[in-house]
C-alpha cells in the first residue's frame, strides 16, 4: 500500500474552503460585512505571499463559531456545503481519489476542521489532517489546539499521525503528496513522490527546477512533466 497525501483548497477543489466560508457569513450577515471582508481577504492575500500568521488567522476565522454549538452550526454547515463547496469540487479530483482507492489517503490542510471534516467526509476521504478546533461541553469555543498543519507544521503533523499507527513515511514505497501552494514545500520535500498541482508561480519554478511532475486537476487529468522528470501519475496508478 501506497501513502496518498492530498491538500484541498486549490487541489481538489477550485478555490480556497476557508475563504470561501468567511465569504459565506458574509452574504448571510452573520458577521459584519466590510471589517470581516476586508480581513478575510487580507489573511487570504497573505496566505498565497507565503506569509500567513496562522495563529492570528485561527484567531480570526473561529471568532464567528464561537460559543455557538455542534448542533448550532450543523445546519448552516450543510448549506455551506450546498451552496459554495459542491461548486468547488473539481471533476478531475474524483479521478484522481479514485486511481488512490487502494492507498491509504489523506487530506493534509491548513484550513481548519470545523470547515474541511464535512468535505473529506464528501470526497469519501476517511483521513484528515487540519487544524484542530476546540469543543468544551459541545460548544466550540473558537480557539485551535494543537499544532498547526500549516507549512513545516504538516510535516510534523502527518509523522504524528503515521507514528500513532506505528508507521513511518520511510516504511511506504511510495508516498505522494498532491499540492498547489509554496506553503507545502516542507511537506513536499519529505515525500518520495510530490506532485504540484495547478501550482502557484513559486511551487511551479521549484518543482521544473526539481523535476516534480506538475500536474492540472482543472484540465483532464493532463500531465506536463518537466524535461528531468517524466513521472505521470495518472500511468503510475492505472
Amino acid at each position: 500500500m501506497n501513502l496518498a497525501l492530498f491538500d484541498l483548497d486549490n487541489t481538489l477543489l477550485r478555490g480556497d474552503s476557508d475563504h470561501a466560508w468567511g465569504e459565506f457569513l458574509v452574504e448571510r450577515g452573520l458577521v459584519d460585512p466590510a471589517t470581516f471582508r476586508a480581513k478575510n481577504d487580507e489573511f487570504y492575500a497573505q496566505y498565497r505571499a507565503g506569509s500567513l500568521d496562522i495563529h492570528a488567522y485561527l484567531t480570526f476565522a473561529l471568532s464567528a463559531i464561537a460559543g455557538k454549538t455542534v448542533e448550532d452550526i450543523a445546519p448552516l454547515h450543510h448549506q455551506f456545503m450546498q451552496t459554495k463547496i459542491q461548486t468547488m469540487i473539481l471533476d478531475a479530483a474524483w479521478s484522481l481519489l479514485a486511481k488512490h482507492r487502494h492507498d491509504l489517503c489523506v487530506i493534509v490542510t491548513a484550513t481548519n476542521a470545523f470547515v474541511t471534516a464535512p468535505i473529506a467526509q464528501h470526497l469519501g476521504v476517511p483521513n484528515l489532517i487540519a487544524c484542530d478546533v476546540e469543543i468544551i461541553d459541545n460548544r466550540y469555543t473558537g480557539r485551535a489546539v494543537g499544532i498547526p498543519s500549516f507549512q513545516a507544521g504538516k510535516v510534523v503533523r502527518v509523522e504524528q499521525w503515521l507514528k500513532q499507527m506505528g508507521k513511518s513515511l520511510a516504511d511506504f514505497e511510495q508516498s505522494f503528496f498532491y499540492s498547489d501552494s509554496l506553503n507545502d514545500l516542507p511537506l513536499l520535500k519529505v515525500v518520495n513522490r510530490p506532485v504540484a498541482v495547478d501550482p502557484d508561480s513559486i511551487l511551479r519554478a521549484h518543482a521544473l527546477a526539481q523535476g516534480w511532475p506538475i500536474i492540472s486537476l482543472r484540465e483532464p487529468l493532463a500531465e506536463r512533466p518537466s524535461p528531468v522528470n517524466s513521472f505521470t501519475p495518472a500511468d503510475q496508478l492505472a
